[in-house]
């Protein structure tokens, strides 16, 4: 996979333990609780409902004082065009598509976190998220993602240290913890979850998926290689992202389902050709004034950036979070392999 540039199991509620669906780091969460469908409580592709919630996991309080950790945001620069990032992808495959969609969603211990998010996705379902028709997620087909990212909201924790001071009700439950006994640290598990958020970016983003054959897929990925996007003049970009070079245009898509932006997005990011038009974020490429209409559009609306550690600082006993980390590792694999 070859990313180019463009431009720049219910938690339990616990005695004392404060239980919320807060978007916070520090807060620990249960991963396994709905593994493979985690976008039914994180916003991060179009959803049909109407709330405007980004985050709505239950969080659980594990850590005291988390707020000495908390790294500061760096402050915008005033002369920035577009708070974000705007940049392509090419996906030898749909797995890599998927895993190019969640690039920037990190789960300790989890080698395919988009599997977190998509395991549970039928062939339809898949296809609406994507953008794309159905009958191009099996078959033979190359893609090439397109996304543009505006940031809103940055938070991020240093390393928690391994004396981190832990709710009083969590140290309780950690001593009921017995080594060699699995049954004890599932059930500490569902009660104060597996991970903690380490870090996350909110905002929202514009996302489009390009299908093309296996060697319109090679020429086109080996011609940006060798030359580079920012070589490559607008008209000779556009003309490999056109209906004469892939297979299939998928919609743009905005992730938070933002109806307003979507409007934009039909009206505004379209190439004309005689008779007929079609679709392209990459209309964005060198346009400004498209860019800058944009930055104010795409609001803090969807989740854009996750980063779960596990919960191992919590163990002040080396045996005892050595085991810890065994039986994530074990479920972790099992739930990768079984979904």
């Amino acid at each position: 996979m070859v990313r180019l540039p463009v431009l720049l199991l219910a938690v339990a509620l616990c005695r004392a333990a404060t239980l919320d669906s807060e978007l916070g780091v520090g807060k620990s969460i249960n991963i396994f609780m709905r593994y493979g469908y985690l976008s039914i409580c994180m916003r991060v592709v179009p959803r049909n409902d109407t709330d405007g919630w980004v985050f709505r996991e239950p969080t659980v309080s594990v850590f005291q004082d988390t707020e000495r950790f908390v790294v500061a945001p760096k402050p915008r620069q005033a002369k920035t065009l577009f708070d974000g990032d705007f940049h392509m992808e090419f996906c030898d495959n749909l797995k890599q598509l998927l895993q190019a969609y969640f690039r920037d969603f990190s789960f300790e211990r989890l080698e395919r976190p988009w599997r977190a998010f998509t395991a549970g996705w039928p062939t339809d379902i898949m296809a609406r998220n994507l953008g794309i028709n159905s009958s191009f997620i099996n078959g033979d087909h190359c893609y090439v993602l397109v996304r543009v990212s505006r940031f809103r909201e940055t938070a991020k924790l240093k390393d928690l240290p391994p004396n981190i001071v832990v709710e009083d009700v969590v140290n309780e439950a950690i001593q009921e913890i017995k080594i060699g006994d699995t049954v004890s640290v599932a059930d500490f598990i569902r009660k104060y979850g597996s991970h903690y958020i380490a870090s996350y970016i909110t905002g929202n983003s514009l996302y489009q998926v390009f299908v093309f054959s296996r060697t319109a897929y090679s020429m086109i990925k080996e011609r940006l290689k060798s030359k580079g996007v920012a070589d490559i003049t607008a008209k000779e970009l556009e003309g490999y992202f056109s209906p004469w070079q892939a297979k299939h245009i998928g919609q743009i898509k905005v992730a938070s389902g933002n109806k307003t932006v979507e409007s934009w997005a039909m009206k505004r990011l379209r190439v004309h050709y005689y008779i007929f038009s079609y679709p392209s974020l990459l209309k964005l490429h060198g346009e400004p004034t498209l860019l800058r209409n944009l930055d104010t559009l795409l609001g803090n609306e969807a989740l854009l950036q996750l980063e779960l550690k596990t919960l191992s600082p919590a163990f002040k006993d080396t045996k005892k979070r050595k085991w810890f980390e065994e039986v994530i590792d074990n479920y972790l694999k099992l739930w990768e392999s079984n979904m």
